[in-house]
């Protein structure tokens, strides 16, 4: 098969080095990729919003599968254009995507189907916005930009100072855009947070194995929120009885939910919860892989990917048994300086192997570009250090092992992914 994978990142880099496994690949691409993707896979000139682009090229190179892998063109309708040429895909249409494109539809479709979340308000100015957190005057407050913000768009006000500042850089300076039109103002919970991504064809759901992102840029959970800084897998505090749960109360009620709204859901669905004292709730929803969640869970993942991605576009994921390594795996995310914020470009990366000189370690590339030879930094989040290991202390081990292998000017990660507080 000849295969397309559309994006950049890391969580792109992760799921062609999986699809690289697969005797069923023949070729593989991707659009645009980076420089670690590279060289593992054929990138092409092509940028993840160029829809016609992608479009064109899988028809003018029978393409046989295309995965769009970001939340930008699943929200923008790729996967709509290429079916409607009669290209597989892998991946929601864009009626589906739009539980990941907008948190007011989400949030309002889990109050329709009683689908357990926070409680919420939604606002469209910033005047009646700010009465209302001031009215309610509790602390810590959520405030969430209604569209895509680069997985950036939470702020966790801790005092009304903070919301107000929040509410402004979201609805009134619009570092995001028109995504920060509406807001969802909503109670804080309390409790230990985990991942769950699963495959679904819209009838089926197959939750992967759990992990757990760490998305403050700083140690102990301080500083900005991020697009992650490290994950694990599995999660520590995801036991059967909590899976079994989350199942019952949320997984297959959401899908449920989604046919219900005639958007029946088709790719890989992600579960962002938490595990309040009153049971788990929703914190939201992604349309796609999580990044850097797919760098702990995919290397995990025994059964063919191509095998799962065909039975979710053929409907037939029923007849798959999908298996899980009992190993875990930890992912360590070396940053520029800088980063959520601004930060240089370009700077070499020194010490890099695809295994950073450590067995059992691997590095995904997420920011990165090849130029002259050499690998360049090229983005916030630079590199994904992962390990797989017996258990999650030795995975730790070997993850930041290879960490301190490779250097590049200002790098900065997080010294203490996996640290687990008692609950």
């Amino acid at each position: 098969m000849k295969i397309l994978v559309v994006g950049s990142g890391g969580r792109e880099h992760a799921l062609i080095r999986k699809l690289k496994e697969s005797s069923k690949v023949e070729e593989l691409y991707c659009a645009p990729g980076n420089g670690g993707i590279a060289a593992d896979a054929q990138c092409l000139p092509i940028q993840t919003m160029d829809i016609d682009g992608i479009v064109k090229f899988s028809k003018e190179n029978s393409i046989d599968l295309v995965i769009v892998a970001p939340d930008d063109p699943l929200v923008a309708g790729m996967v709509d254009a290429l079916q409607a040429e009669g290209i597989k895909t892998f991946g929601p249409n864009q009626r589906a995507a739009e539980i990941e494109g907008s948190k007011v539809f989400s949030k309002d479709l889990m109050k329709k189907y009683q689908i357990p979340t926070a409680g919420y308000e939604i606002f469209a100015d910033y005047d009646s916005a700010l009465s209302y957190i001031k009215e309610k005057n509790e602390y810590p407050v959520v405030i969430k930009a209604d569209g895509l913000a680069l997985g950036k768009g939470v702020i966790i006000a801790q005092n009304e100072q903070e919301a107000v500042t929040g509410l402004q850089t979201i609805m009134q300076d619009k570092i995001f855009g028109a995504s920060g039109n509406r807001v969802v103002i909503e109670e804080f919970l309390t409790g230990p947070e985990v991942s769950v991504l699963a495959f679904t064809d819209g009838t089926t759901v197959c939750p992967m194995v759990s992990s757990k992102d760490h998305k403050r840029a700083y140690d102990d959970d301080k500083g900005p929120n991020t697009g992650g800084m490290g994950t694990i897998s599995p999660n520590p505090y995801y036991t059967e009885e909590l899976a079994d749960e989350c199942m019952k109360t949320i997984f297959m009620p959401t899908i449920e939910a989604m046919n219900s709204e005639n958007r029946p859901f088709s790719g890989c669905l992600y579960f962002g919860l938490m595990i309040t004292p009153k049971g788990p709730k929703v914190i939201e929803y992604n349309a796609r892989f999580g990044d850097p969640e797919a760098q702990v869970v995919l290397p995990r993942l025994k059964t063919d990917l191509v095998d799962i991605m065909l039975a979710v576009y053929e409907k037939k994921l029923n007849t798959l048994k999908i298996e899980w390594s009992d190993e875990a795996c930890a992912c360590v995310i070396m940053a520029s300086g800088g980063y959520p914020g601004n930060y240089p470009k370009g700077i070499e990366i020194k010490g890099l192997n695809e295994k950073a000189q450590v067995d059992g370690a691997t590095v995904y590339h997420a920011g990165t570009k090849a130029e002259n030879g050499k690998i360049l930094t090229n983005g916030g989040r630079v590199l994904g250090v992962t390990a797989k290991a017996k258990n999650l202390s030795e995975a730790l081990d070997k993850a930041y092992q290879a960490v301190e292998k490779i250097s590049f000017e200002g790098a900065m990660y997080r010294k203490d992914i996996g640290k687990i507080k008692s609950i």
